[in-house]
């Protein structure tokens, strides 16, 4: 089978969002009791939103975090101050509701779709979904994480659990990851996407202390130098996650892809959550469209990625969790975005002339 090709043709012709419809949603916004754009980024995701879906007005009844859940390789450098084995331990925990995203997830009557694509500890739990494409990654600091083809499948394993969303009548999806040394191999692949440095890009993860924080920077740096000096194309993001990144990263690059395929809006979470949607955006830049970010995560690389998408997040509460925490708040951000469209009146529903809105109107146009 040639993946690289499939790959192709799968994301060839994912489609931009409906430009009128936009049009038309900001239209009918205009029109609703209030001051021109006085709900100010609600408006936004509003229109967003009608793009995406082909309607005005939209509900987000049924929605899904999708988690991508794996291990990495270079955890042996002591990136982290978390054993390996706790990533398993809480790809079971989420199925059981008592993590800090699925703990808030269940509160919300939100789904959880909790998939294993190369935890490196055996466990038990049928929840857990396998989509097992090996046990752990490579050490990025001395070898490439993945093959290409181990990549593109991480990638088709997102894409498929997209598609078993759009299949399921999902509304929106959020995108999540669970994987002990994720923020190194999220820090050492924007690194090698946006050039920046990786003294800008490194943080401390769930928490180190100064002497590990500072051998993690160490380990980056010297898997970025490994990566330049590879000879490999610098610029083909199969490449880049294959010789730094994570079936987690890759995956969830996937669910980034496939939501686009099937229209479905989709919230990124954190660090390694955006990294990957630029990962999905740089192999089809179309998918934008469909992104919504949530929160400002802690980990200092995460300015410089949304930037780079062009977003700025919605909120910021100090979180550094991960796990798709992020979606479920973003969640009920985008409820209130579809009630106002839904639920408000118009001007004339209202008996109010809004003559004296069209200088402000011009004056904005």
């Amino acid at each position: 089978m040639d993946f690289e090709l499939e790959l192709k043709e799968k994301i060839k012709d994912i489609e931009g969002v409906d430009a009128d419809k936009k049009r038309e949603a900001y239209g009918y916004i205009d029109s609703l009791i209030k001051p021109p754009k006085s709900l100010g980024k609600l408006e936004k995701i509003a229109i967003a939103l009608a793009g995406i879906t082909g309607q005005v007005k939209n509900t987000l009844k049924k929605k899904r975090i999708i988690v991508l859940c794996a291990d990495n390789g270079v955890t042996c450098e002591g990136v982290s101050s978390a054993p390996v084995s706790v990533t398993a331990s809480q790809a079971v925990n989420m199925t059981k509701g008592i993590t800090g995203m699925s703990s808030m997830a269940k509160h919300f009557g939100i789904e959880t779709e909790i998939v294993d694509v190369g935890i490196a500890i055996d466990y038990d739990c049928e929840e857990v979904l396998d989509r097992k494409i090996r046990k752990g990654t490579g050490n990025i600091a001395i070898e490439p994480a993945l093959t290409r083809e181990e990549v593109i499948r991480a990638i088709f394993v997102g894409m498929e659990r997209a598609d078993r969303a759009a299949l399921d009548n999902v509304d929106v999806l959020g995108v999540g990851e669970m994987g002990i040394g994720n923020t190194t191999t999220s820090a050492a692949v924007l690194a090698a996407i946006s050039g920046a440095l990786p003294g800008d890009l490194v943080g401390r993860g769930g928490g180190l202390t100064d002497e590990a924080f500072q051998k993690k920077l160490s380990v980056v740096e010297r898997a970025v130098k490994r990566f330049l000096n590879s000879g490999s194309d610098k610029g083909d993001i199969i490449n880049i996650l294959s010789e730094l990144g994570g079936l987690d990263i890759a995956a969830m690059c996937g669910v980034f892809l496939g939501a686009a395929k099937n229209r479905i809006p989709v919230v990124i979470d954190g660090y390694i959550s955006v990294v990957s949607a630029l990962c999905a955006c740089r192999l089809n830049e179309k998918v934008t469209g469909y992104l919504f970010p949530s929160h400002e995560s802690k980990e200092k690389g995460y300015k410089i990625a949304i930037s780079m998408l062009d977003f700025e997040p919605w909120f910021n509460l100090d979180m550094g969790l991960g796990e798709g925490s992020g979606c479920v708040i973003a969640f009920q951000i985008m409820e209130a975005a579809c009630a106002f469209v839904c639920n408000m009146g118009t001007f004339e529903s209202g008996g109010i002339c809004d003559d004296y809105l069209e200088d402000i109107r011009k004056q904005e146009k």
